[in-house]
């Protein structure tokens, strides 16, 4: 009797291993999450990511060929380096994503282009801005706005807001996002007749003290520092401990409850460009910031990563975004095959709770919008200013 019992449970322990094998490949598509949650860009990184979560609690299942598959989600820390930045690439490579998303910084987005082009993977870029990020390959898409387009419009706010005619630029060296955003306000900001000074930092810098005095010294009117969120903070009280009460323009990074923190209750002036604004009143907006509030606030762990606040961050508005364009792709294609699903992304479209997403001939969005806002310093929350264009 105890010999039959023991086949007995051989034959179950087999069975339920041969259905844990089907289940746990043939039934599962994997998404990448290409994104810092450490280093310089860490904090920005995991509110991408927190955007990103959420959208597969909101559609975690996809239907191939008749048969539903689980959504599972691959996550990598690219450390905001670029030296990291492939090998945790090459993570996602071996854990065989159908498709990645990221990264949060352009830098390390570029770093691992190659890796994802190698192994045939398509990338959703959710806030890499950088132009280098798509040009020259067919494989890396973008749902968020361009730098040129995003240097311009904060090159416009800083004439049409203060009459700015000498402005101060910082960015980071080696940096592609910081410089490369620099050079482009820079442009916009002298072909409407201002003139610039500019100076830049190494990485590991902690000491702004002195760039500070020089552009006090230089009687400028504003300050464009597109920097990361580390870099932004220390900036940011450096200059309230000098008294500098220059405005501080910034891109998307700063975008940040990191900067909300560092600037509260003082009398900063800081004004960033970003994709998305909490207060928005679409249907679709508004339900996203609701219910993307309610799951932070019921998740203690996720409502540290986003900072200790719930404030809704344009980026994971952003991520949430991507992880939904990637969602219609795989259905689209029907195929959990990465090289189909790259295929059909040039011909999704996707209506967002960040706006209508589209993508041209590089693989960019069609974007002709961004947001300024500007930091209530009294209460460390965001305060929307316009909504701001430039015409083609």
């Amino acid at each position: 009797m105890k010999k039959i019992i023991s086949i007995l449970l051989t034959i179950c322990l087999l069975s339920m291993m041969f259905a844990g094998c089907g289940s746990g490949s043939g039934d599962v598509i994997k998404i990448g999450v290409y994104e810092p949650s450490s280093g310089d860009n860490g904090a920005g990184g995991k509110q991408e990511i927190l955007g990103i979560e959420f959208a597969n609690t909101v559609k975690n299942t996809v239907e191939i060929g008749g048969k539903t598959y689980k959504i599972e989600l691959v996550i990598v820390d690219n450390e905001s380096s670029n030296d990291k930045g492939p090998s945790a690439a090459a993570k996602l490579v071996s854990e065989k994503v159908s498709i990645a998303l990221g990264s949060y910084g352009s830098s390390v987005s570029i770093a691992a282009s190659d890796v994802f082009k190698n192994a045939g993977i398509p990338v959703i870029g959710v806030s890499c801005t950088n132009p280098q990020v798509t040009e020259g390959n067919t494989h890396y898409f973008r749902i968020c706005y361009l730098d040129p387009f995003q240097g311009t419009v904060l090159a416009n706010f800083a004439v049409d807001e203060f009459n700015a005619k000498k402005a101060y630029i910082l960015t980071k060296l080696g940096d592609d996002y910081s410089v490369g955003l620099g050079n482009y306000f820079k442009k916009a900001f002298e072909a409407l007749g201002g003139t610039v000074i500019e100076e830049t930092f190494q990485g590991g810098n902690s000491d702004f003290t002195a760039y500070l005095t020089t552009a006090v010294n230089n009687n400028v009117d504003v300050i464009f520092a597109p920097t990361s969120t580390e870099a932004a903070a220390l900036i940011i009280e450096q200059s309230i401990s000098q008294g500098v009460n220059i405005p501080l323009l910034a891109g998307d990074t700063w975008d940040s409850s990191v900067i909300l923190n560092a600037a509260k209750g003082s009398n900063a002036r800081i004004y960033v460009s970003t994709f998305f604004d909490e207060g928005d009143n679409t249907a679709l907006g508004s339900q996203f910031v609701k219910d993307f509030k309610k799951w932070l606030n019921d998740n203690p762990e996720k409502l540290k990563n986003n900072g200790g606040n719930d404030i809704v961050a344009a980026v994971s508005a952003l991520g949430y975004d991507a992880y939904m364009v990637a969602v219609k792709a795989i259905e689209k294609a029907q195929s959990t095959d990465p090289r189909k699903i790259n295929e059909v992304l040039w011909d999704v479209t996707h209506t967002g709770v960040t706006g209508d997403i589209a993508f041209d001939e590089i693989g960019d969005a069609i974007r002709n919008v961004a947001y300024i806002k500007a930091v209530n310093t009294s209460d460390a929350s965001w305060k929307f200013i316009a909504i701001q264009s430039v015409d083609n």
